[in-house]
């Protein structure tokens, strides 16, 4: 009987009180168990620390059940070493050893949010706005550490009003004191708040009293986006546009507590004309202002933070190398494919000289299977990927008010594929270096096509090689119809069961290997007997495939 009363307890919620840690920081960790049979027991916690496959501390106690949910508080001062992601595993079990629940969770140490950016987004700064603190509490349980404030200002061109509420130029109803709240509850989990701003978007009342401060076509006639609402201004620095621009940063970092600066462009056009009808080189004026306004935000932030969105990846020649923090990109034609994904992380990884990237492509969240395997890709491509924010919610669209809601069980899932991130983001983020084309062609599952000129119906590896450590990815599109990131996919890849994987070419004798997969409720490290061939290569057997799995190879020395 007492049996039988154990099996009811599980493990309920693991809620971290930060969304990462700075050194010298203690982490804070509530763990709740439920009884369900609301009876009383004794169970015993075990929860174990771990560093890649290394546990590096432990905590266990019993535990009295006597109904509800009982919550337990953990602390553990971590080594000041960062980046450095952790995991940790939580498991009860009975009186008499019995395994009943456990799982898998992480956080990590980071010197500043940049380090290991995992940017979401909020939208809603309607007045009286009363979920500021429930709202952060769910964007840090995916460790969302960089919030971008969209469309929070009163104007393009004035971002500050003595109104309030005010309304902006779509005519919402917002209110700075809800801005406020919002960046005092992202601080208190360690959130960044990065507002919203165009670089070179001014309302028309602004260009008809600054005609000649205007981007103009081949023409000489000034370009609008969408009809009646923005035209494009001059973007050079210099320009009276951006001297205005600079003043507009310059107050909003003094009066309101954001964290630096995010600048938004269109797209197009990709030349710039001037009201005389001479052409100007438009990709340098907006790496040359994104410049300037690194060393303003510095000016008054000794960590203020700088990030431009390469529309469609462009300008990214001029952009990535730029004195932005991290390389933004979002995702439009002609990058369409699956592996469009990858290569734009790795070509702005390669640009940038190692900078993260963060990749901004827009997906209903109704097409869960699509979602999965995007950030499946893009996390194992050292990469993340701006999608969620204001609760549950996830971007759908690129006007981010218009994001839909996640579902609870997708909400679950991509809690542990940023769980996993984060854990292992010294061997797959992004301070590890590709190696995927190195390893093309080179890695073998029995039956299963791995071919790098091979799109649809195939296993997809992507390696990352760090100190010490080779990663090998698997992204499962077994059975996948469409390759399209955005078009539909109705059903799950297919699984594979216990498999036999070959990586040749190793360039360093096997110290040991491991497997992990996000797919289960516990990935922690688990260790794989191998063997050695030839072509200096290793043999293992892994125990499943879904959409996502990990294997970790050692090396000597």
């Amino acid at each position: 009987m007492a049996k039988e009363l154990a099996k009811s307890a599980v493990i309920s919620d693991v809620q971290f009180d930060r969304s990462f840690y700075r050194p010298g920081e203690v982490v804070h960790v509530v763990i709740s168990i439920k009884n369900e049979n609301q009876n009383s027991q004794q169970v015993r916690l075990l929860s174990e620390i771990s560093y890649l496959s290394n546990v590096v501390d432990g905590f266990e106690q019993m535990i009295t059940l006597d109904g509800g949910a009982p919550s337990i508080n953990l602390s553990w001062a971590p080594p000041p070493e960062a980046p450095k992601g952790y995991g940790i595993d939580i498991s009860i079990f009975s009186t008499e050893g019995e395994r009943l629940d456990n799982v898998s969770k992480a956080f990590d140490v980071l010197n500043t949010w940049v380090d290991a950016p995992r940017y979401g987004f909020l939208s809603d700064f309607y007045p009286g706005r009363e979920n500021t603190a429930q709202t952060m509490q769910k964007i840090a349980r995916f460790h969302i550490n960089g919030l971008q404030f969209y469309d929070w200002m009163y104007r393009h061109e004035q971002f500050l009003t003595d109104e309030e509420p005010y309304r902006d130029i779509l005519n919402r109803e917002l209110s700075l004191v809800t801005v406020h709240e919002l960046i005092s509850a992202a601080h208190a989990q360690n959130i960044a708040a990065m507002p919203y701003t165009a670089i070179y978007a001014a309302s028309i009342p602004f260009y008809e009293q600054h005609p000649d401060w205007a981007l103009f076509g081949h023409d000489r006639k000034p370009l609008f986006f969408g009809e009646n609402f923005l035209v494009y201004m001059d973007p050079r620095p210099g320009s009276p546009w951006v001297n205005h621009l600079l003043k507009q940063f310059e107050q909003v970092l003094v009066e309101v507590p954001f964290d630096g600066i995010h600048l938004d462009q269109y797209g197009d056009p990709k030349r710039g004309y001037d009201m005389m009808g001479n052409s100007f080189n438009l990709a340098q004026a907006l790496a040359d202002t994104i410049n300037l306004t690194k060393e303003l935000v510095l000016e008054h932030q000794q960590d203020g933070v700088v990030v431009f969105n390469a529309v469609a990846n462009w300008p990214i020649e001029s952009v990535a190398p730029s004195k932005q923090d991290l390389v933004y990109i979002e995702v439009w034609p002609p990058y369409r494919w699956f592996d469009d994904l990858h290569t734009l992380i790795i070509q702005a990884q390669t640009l940038s000289g190692g900078k993260p990237v963060v990749l901004a492509a827009y997906i209903d969240p109704a097409l869960e299977h699509n979602v999965r395997l995007m950030d499946a890709i893009i996390f194992a491509s050292g990469g993340s990927h701006i999608e969620l924010g204001e609760g549950n919610a996830m971007l759908a669209d690129p006007y981010f008010p218009n994001y839909k809601v996640m579902s609870p069980e997708l909400a679950e899932q991509l809690e542990r594929y940023y769980d996993f991130m984060v854990r292992y983001q010294n061997i797959i983020g992004p301070r590890t270096h590709d190696a995927t084309s190195k390893y093309a062609n080179k890695i073998h599952i029995d039956d299963v096509s791995t071919s790098p000129s091979q799109r649809k119906n195939k296993v997809w590896p992507i390696v990352r090689e760090s100190e010490g450590y080779l990663a090998v990815n698997l992204i499962n599109f077994l059975g996948i119809e469409t390759v399209e990131w955005e078009k539909a996919i109705r059903q799950a890849p297919s699984p594979l069961g216990r498999t036999e994987v070959r990586i040749e070419g190793l360039e360093k004798d096997v110290a040991g290997v491991w497997f992990a997969t996000p797919d289960e409720l516990n990935f922690t490290l688990i260790p794989l007997e191998f063997t050695l061939g030839d072509h200096n290569s290793v043999i293992i057997e892994i125990s499943s495939l879904k959409y996502w799995d990990l294997i970790v190879i050692e090396s000597i020395g």
